[in-house]
């Protein structure tokens, strides 16, 4: 089992950048799957972006498109988020998840492993 640590949220200003990482243990993430989540409050939670295992499949989600990259380091065992330009509709706990060997799927289910979240908040 591959065990999942998210750091880097906090308070930001709109229009500002968070980098988030989620540091993996038990496991070395080259052969998973990564994808980063996210669940405001009274929300579902949604599909934020997902790079693939081998790292040549990345996808975000609209709202994501732009703004947001994910990168992983294989070497250091971390996923990051970088998040650009802010907003306050940002604002929600970010989730780092994994699969082994699997596609960057949007389906949170599909996703065995999970961290424990990171809370964003964004103000206006």
């Amino acid at each position: 089992q591959v065990q999942l640590v998210e750091s880097g949220g906090g308070l930001v200003q709109a229009g500002g950048s968070l980098r988030l990482s989620c540091a993996a243990s038990g496991r070395t993430i080259s052969s998973y799957t990564m994808g980063w989540f996210r669940q405001a409050s009274g929300k579902e939670r949604e599909f934020v972006a997902g790079i693939r295992w081998t790292g040549g499949i990345i996808y975000h989600a609209d709202s994501a498109k732009g703004r947001f990259t994910i990168s992983r380091d294989n070497a250091k065992n971390t996923v990051y988020l970088q998040m650009d330009s802010l907003t306050p509709e940002d604002t929600a706990v970010y989730y780092c998840a994994a699969r082994y060997y699997g596609d960057p799927v949007a389906a949170k289910s599909l996703y065995p492993y999970w961290g424990q979240g990171t809370q964003v908040t964004v103000s206006s």
